[in-house]
């Protein structure tokens, strides 16, 4: 790899990491607003910036480590007591963080818009500690390093690891930065060099005594090193007065400085970037992991034919290599699989920055908590939550959250909450946003549906088909349009978004007490478990993990029922949903059918086929744009006998049937047995 194919490779991997960073900086800083004599947040804060910092210099990122610099300052200053946390300085420093957004997209042009904002910042920084406007700027970043104070002399040691310049880390810019802090001198030893033959180049050999003449904490030259702790030598104490730093022992450090850049620059220190051999985490670019999941989905599909071909030929030989490529292609796709699933949390704790800024805009008091944010789920699940969460999250707080006078004159908090939370539920996860506001008034959400003719004046309405109409495009209750909501664009986004993510939505609401959204969503997009069955010529898969068990239907249990489509299972009755009827398919069926029970939010239901052929691993298809309106089927896979199998979601085949049986063919409401109720006698 040529070293500048490394070094951009490695301005990449700064980019996304400091975005983490952001992220987590921006959560800090707004759990300090709460908890302002909080140490421990102030130090997650300073070293969050200070990361950045050390990180930008070292990748080039220069006006960014210049100006996160000068916000480090102050929070320097709010470590050793000098200055007190305040809503001016948390907003300000969440202002800079939209700073740093547009200086991490490396893109001159926009870095010089907004160079004009970031003076602004920095000037208000500058009045904030009492230093002069002229002292902070992103030019001259080394002036504003020296806080005030008795200057003192420390001694450093400072020798390198082995392990040093692979991780990317450059021995030069930690001592312009020591540098920065005050007056520098510096001996150099080349004691560890080995001999020629056995020089490897991309180790640091050399080490350093220092001694420098700062006015700064030893916590805050310790800092200098936070990036290489764990992988150097290094000893700070105050330095013996008496100690003898003659021209001829120790060099100073603009000198030494201008001897390691010319060794660097002709290539005998070359800086490498090349990932440690036991770097126990690696960053791979999702398009990359996305073609690798595509590559296991087609070897299952290939394995599946190997196993239908191996059970039409009596060859125990072949029947051997069959199951051994099925046991390590079950055991590739379950690896691929974990690799893509993500803790949601680094999606829940973007949205804190939401709350507290609509919080401010609205005049509202809002928290935000948090549970389950360790859950995890197919980062491609969740990298497509954002918007939807976002649009649940303003609704919630522009509709549903009172304003503090209000609350108070209910009896509640003045201190609303809006809470996310998530959680498995078999091969599905749940993600609930929720408030504790007004609630929704369903009598409200109807009325206004009839003035926009989306139902009929006189239709039979349940409470959670009137919740549905807050998911219709352009349905909005809202009196007037803000910058907030109001247009009535927000939820059909979240009903497209969680529609396009094979999900369901789930709304329920007190009047006065809150409301809560429920999105369930599929664990993965890619690969899933699920039982083969099939209805005359057609072939279906059940996912497995809904599926609860298998039980017989002969033409004698259905006379019993007298035509009604319910089944009883040890004492309960269960409706079920004939597959041939619902889907049209002219054949006539066996003598003895089968029922497949299902869990669904609902309760427990049946889909009646022919026969069970077993369990396959299934590789999801999409079934394109021209069946995109679908919604009962989840996609479709390829079986060992090169067949089509459609994928059944069992949720959406309930509700639209349930639906239509309800409303009957021509709207007419007609009885329908509900689920899991149990029978009075044998």
């Amino acid at each position: 790899m040529s070293t500048v194919g490394s070094v951009d490779q490695f301005r990449h991997s700064f980019c996304e990491e400091a975005r983490d960073v952001l992220v987590d900086l921006e959560s800090a800083l707004l759990e300090l607003n709460e908890n302002r004599a909080d140490a421990e947040l102030v130090g997650r804060v300073f070293r969050g910036l200070h990361t950045l910092k050390g990180s930008g210099a070292m990748f080039g990122f220069d006006e960014l480590a210049a100006f996160t610099h000068n916000l480090e300052t102050a929070f320097d200053e709010v470590r050793n007591g000098r200055l007190a946390i305040n809503s001016e300085l948390i907003d300000l420093t969440l202002t800079a963080l939209d700073r740093i957004r547009v200086l991490l997209e490396d893109n001159a042009e926009s870095a010089a818009a907004e160079a004009g904002a970031r003076a602004e910042i920095l000037a208000r920084v500058a009045q904030m500690i009492g230093a002069p406007k002229t002292v902070l700027s992103e030019g001259s970043p080394t002036q504003a390093t020296s806080p005030a104070g008795a200057i003192r002399d420390w001694h450093i040691r400072f020798a390198p690891g082995a392990d040093l310049m692979r991780r990317g880390a450059d021995p030069f810019l930690l001592l312009r930065e020591l540098g920065q802090m005050g007056g520098l001198s510096l001996r150099a030893s080349m004691a560890a060099l080995p001999p020629l033959a056995e020089l490897d180049p991309e180790r640091c050999y050399v080490c350093w005594e220092m001694v420098l003449a700062t006015a700064a904490s030893q916590d805050a030259i310790q800092d200098v090193f936070i990036f290489v702790d764990d992988c150097c030598e290094l000893t700070i104490e105050p330095a013996n007065p008496s100690e003898d730093r003659g021209p001829g022992e120790l060099l100073k450090a603009d000198a030494t400085a201008r001897a390691l850049e010319e060794h660097r620059t002709e290539g005998g220190g070359r800086r490498t970037y090349d990932k440690a051999d036991n770097a126990s985490s690696l960053r791979v670019p999702a398009v990359k992991l996305d073609q690798f999941v595509n590559l296991v989905g087609e070897l299952v599909t290939v394995q599946a034919r190997m196993s239908e071909l191996a059970a039409r030929r009596d060859d125990p030989e072949v029947a051997e290599v069959s199951e051994e490529i099925e046991r390590l292609t079950s055991a590739l796709r379950e690896n691929s699989m974990n690799i893509r699933m993500t803790p949601i949390r680094g999606t829940f704790e973007k949205f804190r920055r939401l709350v507290h800024d609509l919080a401010r805009d609205l005049d509202k008091d809002v928290e935000l908590t948090i549970e389950g944010a360790d859950t995890e789920l197919d980062k491609t699940v969740i990298d497509q939550l954002s918007d939807p969460l976002m649009h649940l999250i303003r609704n919630s707080m522009d509709h549903g959250i009172e304003p503090s006078s209000l609350r108070t004159a209910r009896g509640k908090r003045s201190t609303a909450t809006v809470h996310l939370s998530a959680r498995h539920s078999g091969a599905s996860v749940l993600i609930g946003v929720s408030d504790d506001g007004g609630g929704i008034d369903a009598e409200a959400v109807r009325k206004r549906a009839i003035e926009k003719g989306l139902v009929a004046a006189d239709a039979p309405l349940t409470e959670r088909e009137i919740f549905a109409l807050l998911f219709q495009p352009g349905f909005s209750t809202a009196k007037q349009v803000t910058d907030v909501s109001g247009r009535g664009v927000g939820m059909d986004v979240v009903r497209q978004r969680v529609d396009s993510l094979r999900g369901t939505i789930d709304v329920a609401s007190k009047p006065g007490l809150g409301t809560s959204v429920t999105l369930r969503l599929p664990l993965t997009l890619a690969i899933i478990d699920g039982l083969l069955v099939n209805v005359g010529e057609a072939y279906f898969v059940l996912p497995l993990a809904v599926t609860l068990e298998c039980i017989e239907l002969t033409r004698a249990d259905v006379e019993r029922a007298n035509g009604k489509h319910v089944a009883n299972v040890r004492g309960e009755l269960i409706p079920y949903i004939r597959l041939r009827q619902y889907f049209g398919i002219a054949s006539e069926p066996p003598a003895i059918e089968q029922i497949m029970v299902v869990e669904t939010e609902s309760g427990r239901y049946g889909f009646v086929v022919d026969e069970v052929l077993g369990d396959c691993q299934t590789v999801i298809k999409n079934l394109g744009r021209f069946y995109r309106h679908v919604q009962v089927v989840s996609g479709a896979t390829i079986l060992g006998n090169g067949r089509v199998a459609l994928i059944l979601d069992p949720e959406r085949l309930v509700q639209e049937a349930v639906r239509t049986l309800a409303h009957g063919p021509r709207g007419r409401p007609v009885a329908v047995s509900g689920p899991g109720r149990k029978r009075d006698g044998p």
